[in-house]
C-alpha cells in the first residue's frame, strides 16, 4: 500500500520533463547570454550583501583621496571613505531601488490591466485613458518635478518610481487579457458557472504572465539607470548613504574625473555590468517563453 502511495501521478506530473515550466527552464539554460547574465547578478548581489555599512558612511579625513592600496583596495574619496565599502553598499541600495519598484509597479498595472481587458467597456475607457495621461509626459521630468515637491529619499524614490512606471506592465497585461477571454477554455469556464475572479486569477492571469515576467525583468534596470541619474542630479538618494548614481554625482568634478579615477570607475563599471546583465536575463526570458525560438546547444 505504501509503494502504491508513492508512486500516484502527483510526483509525476511535477517531474515531468515536457512540462511548460520545464522546457522553459531548459531553453533559458541554452541562452549563453542569459547565463553569463544570470552569473553576473549574483556576483554583484552577493558583493552587495557582504559590503560594510560602517566603512561607507564613516569619515577618515586622515586618508582623504587616497589611491588604490592593500588598505583600501579602490582607494578612498574625498572625505576619507572606502570606496570599495561604498561601491557594495551602494550596489545594495540602487538593486533594492530598482526590485522594490519594479515590483509596485507591476503589480499596479497587472491590477489595472487586468480589469480593463477583462471587463472592458466604460472601465477599459477610463483606465485607458488615464494611461495615455500619464505616458504623454516624460517619466525623467515627472519624476524630477515630484522629487521637487515631496523630497529626496530612498522610501520616496522607490514610490515614485512605482506610480510613473506602471502604465507599461498596464497595457501588456491589458492586451493579452483581450486576447484570451475570448478563447474556448474561457467560454467552457463560464458555462461551468466559474465568477469572473476564479477565471481572470486563476484561467487568464497564469497565461498571460509572460510578457510581464519579460517586462519585468528589463524594468530593474531602468529603474536602477533612474536612480542613477536622480542620485547623479542630487535628487535622489542622499549623502551619507550611499548608491551608485551618488557616488558618480560626489566625483563629477572635472579635477576628480581626471585624477581620481577610483572614485567614479567602479561605481560606473557597475551599474553598466548590472544593467547589462538585466537586458541579457531579459532576452533569455522571452526567448525561453517563446516557442518559436531555437537555440544551439
Amino acid at each position: 500500500m505504501s509503494k502504491l502511495t508513492m508512486t500516484l501521478p502527483f510526483p509525476r506530473v511535477v517531474q515531468n520533463a515536457n512540462s511548460p515550466l520545464r522546457r522553459a527552464l531548459r531553453r533559458f539554460r541554452q541562452h549563453r547570454l542569459a547565463m553569463l547574465g544570470v552569473v553576473i547578478i549574483t556576483i554583484l548581489v552577493i558583493a552587495a550583501m557582504i559590503g560594510s555599512e560602517s566603512d561607507a558612511i564613516n569619515n577618515n579625513l586622515k586618508q582623504m583621496n587616497k589611491p588604490p592600496s592593500l588598505t583600501h583596495p579602490l582607494g578612498t574619496d574625498r572625505t576619507g571613505r572606502d570606496v570599495l565599502a561604498r561601491t557594495l553598499v551602494g550596489g545594495r541600495v540602487s538593486l533594492a531601488v530598482g526590485l522594490v519598484s519594479v515590483a509596485f509597479s507591476t503589480m499596479i498595472g497587472m491590477t489595472l490591466g487586468a480589469l480593463a481587458g477583462y471587463f472592458r467597456g466604460w472601465v477599459d475607457v477610463v483606465i485607458m485613458r488615464v494611461v495615455d495621461v500619464v505616458m504623454s509626459f516624460p517619466v525623467i521630468v515627472l519624476l524630477l518635478v515630484v522629487v521637487a515637491l515631496v523630497g529626496p529619499g530612498i522610501f520616496k524614490l522607490m514610490v515614485m518610481i512605482g506610480l510613473l512606471t506602471w502604465t507599461t506592465p498596464c497595457r501588456i497585461i491589458r492586451g493579452e487579457f483581450l486576447s484570451l477571454r475570448e478563447k474556448e477554455y474561457i467560454e467552457a469556464a463560464r458555462c461551468i458557472g466559474l465568477n469572473d475572479a476564479d477565471i481572470a486569477i486563476k484561467h487568464i492571469l497564469p497565461n498571460a504572465i509572460a510578457p510581464l515576467l519579460v517586462y519585468a525583468s528589463l524594468g530593474v534596470a531602468s529603474a536602477v539607470l533612474l536612480e542613477a541619474g536622480l542620485s547623479f542630479l542630487g535628487l535622489g538618494v542622499q549623502p551619507p548613504t550611499p548608491s551608485w548614481g551618488n557616488m558618480l554625482n560626489t566625483a563629477r568634478s572635472i579635477s576628480t574625473m581626471e585624477r581620481n579615477l577610483w572614485q567614479w570607475v567602479p561605481p560606473a563599471i557597475c551599474t553598466v555590468l548590472f544593467v547589462l546583465s538585466v537586458n541579457f536575463v531579459g532576452d533569455g526570458i522571452r526567448d525561453a517563453v517563446d516557442p518559436r525560438t531555437q537555440f544551439k546547444k
